[in-house]
């Protein structure tokens, strides 16, 4: 960094004073998550939002480290884009993405390292028409409303934004300039979730009547060494209870269930239970009297969040990323005729069709119900990040700015997906059921729902 500062010490400032706004603003946003409601600062949302088509998508990005560099390369194997700018903290990671985008065949993009401001810089460049983020939470929110304010799309990694007011900002701020805000949730296009979405919009199950999905993947070595950028993730451990990351699970039940699109979640109560793996692990490897064994986490090991949709399902959310455990996204669906999982094997039962009281694998319904979008690019994502889901992701953002229509994922679901994580915070801080706010304020039961679409 210029100016004599050190970077490290700069970003253990910033991560303080982030969190204490994220805990300022889950206090003071109380009353407007009972009530669910929001000043309006521009007329509610009743059809899906759909920009005019681009000729060539124009991308700057924010953020190039693990999963932003992963992207990138997505990106680079995608018609018609192309990388115009590149910001990150660390001068290395810039230029390591510069070398790409000059390999692939296009010119060098510019690079922003001066500083935690220089995304400022690349968002008011006047050659980019997305600007996509992928750093840590806490900076989701204020890049992405730099982009778009400076009249450009804005696309974020996971979650949306960890505080209720940002979460408003956001939908407000797209609505007030028109631009996308798309929370890029890769799982959503997972080959499995995807194909559930084509077994629901079909009727296979019947009517859906409970949900169980979440977040448990054991991330107590990542938090606690040097993966993440001076740890900013442990961070999080240190100074929040709640469900930090629901979306991985959620997203898709939101997409089954048609939330924000004829449904909406109604409220929730969330609970943890107490907090021990960081410190025992920390303990086994550094000493019982190491800082990272005695020092006091927030997170519970495990949160457990209950919802209830207006429609009348109810969804169960678990978090746990601090505990000795397999990867798991506890994917189940229960409808009226049948039920469907993913883990830890995939099976389904369809009454009437199944065994009776007997599971079958999922894939011998493969053939059948494939959702046309793996159908057509499973060789073309081959090889990208987590199993290919990523590229779909990426591909499926690009093509609906070149055709100019909705996007599969707009502000009002990231939002309504993302505000489970300060919601749940209320919740177990304060012990009581918490109401969920209406993003689209009352557009929902009019808004089409998600299609089974086809490229």
């Amino acid at each position: 960094m210029s100016d004599g500062v050190d970077r490290r010490e700069f970003l253990k400032t910033t991560a303080a004073g982030g969190l204490g706004l994220m805990i300022g603003a889950a206090d003071e946003s109380g009353a407007a998550a009972a009530t669910g409601t929001r000043r309006l600062a521009t007329q509610p949302q009743s059809t899906l939002f759909a920009a005019p088509p681009l000729e060539v998508v124009r991308i700057g990005f924010v953020g190039v480290g693990h999963q932003g560099s992963a992207h990138v390369r997505n990106f680079l194997r995608i018609p018609n884009v192309e990388v115009r700018a590149v910001c990150d903290l660390v001068p290395d990671k810039v230029a390591r993405v510069q070398a790409w985008v000059v390999e692939a065949g296009q010119p060098a993009p510019a690079a922003y390292d001066a500083g935690p401001d220089d995304y400022r810089r690349l968002c008011e460049r006047d050659d980019i028409d997305l600007v996509f983020t992928a750093t840590p939470w806490e900076m989701h929110a204020p890049v992405c409303l730099a982009a778009m304010d400076n009249g450009k799309h804005a696309a974020t990694e996971v979650p949306m934004a960890p505080t209720l007011d940002e979460l408003w900002r956001l939908v407000e701020t797209a609505e007030r300039t028109r631009r996308h805000c798309v929370m890029m949730e890769n799982c959503c296009y997972d080959r499995t979730e995807m194909m559930i979405l084509n077994m629901v919009r079909q009727g296979v199950l019947g009517e859906p009547l409970h949900a169980e999905c979440g977040y448990l993947h054991d991330l107590r070595e990542l938090k606690l060494t040097d993966f993440y950028e001076n740890e900013w993730r442990v961070a999080h451990s240190l100074a929040r209870n709640g469900d930090l990351y629901p979306t991985h699970g959620l997203g898709p039940v939101a997409q089954w269930l048609g939330i924000n699109r004829g449904n909406r979640f109604d409220h929730l109560v969330s609970v943890a239970t107490r907090a021990r793996g960081l410190n025992l692990w920390s303990a086994a490897r550094e000493g019982p009297a190491s800082e990272a064994a005695t020092r006091p986490y927030a997170l519970g090991d495990v949160v457990t969040t209950s919802i209830r949709t207006e429609r009348g399902e109810t969804i169960v959310v678990v978090h746990d990323t601090n505990s000795p455990r397999p990867y798991s996204r506890k994917i189940l669906l229960q409808g009226t005729q049948g039920v469907v999982r993913k883990y830890p094997e995939q099976k389904i039962h369809i009454e009437g069709t199944s065994p009776a009281h007997q599971w079958e694998d999922l894939a011998m319904y493969r053939q059948q119900y494939e959702h046309p979008i793996w159908r057509a690019l499973e060789e073309a994502s081959r090889g990208a990040g987590h199993g290919g889901m990523d590229y779909i992701e990426d591909f499926r953002l690009v093509q609906c700015l070149l055709d100019g229509a909705p996007m599969d994922m707009d502000v009002y679901d990231g939002a309504a997906w993302s505000v489970v994580s300060p919601l749940s915070e209320i919740s177990i801080a304060e012990r009581r059921v918490v109401d969920v706010p209406d993003f689209t304020r009352g557009a929902w039961p009019s808004r089409p729902a998600l299609g089974v679409v086809e490229i």
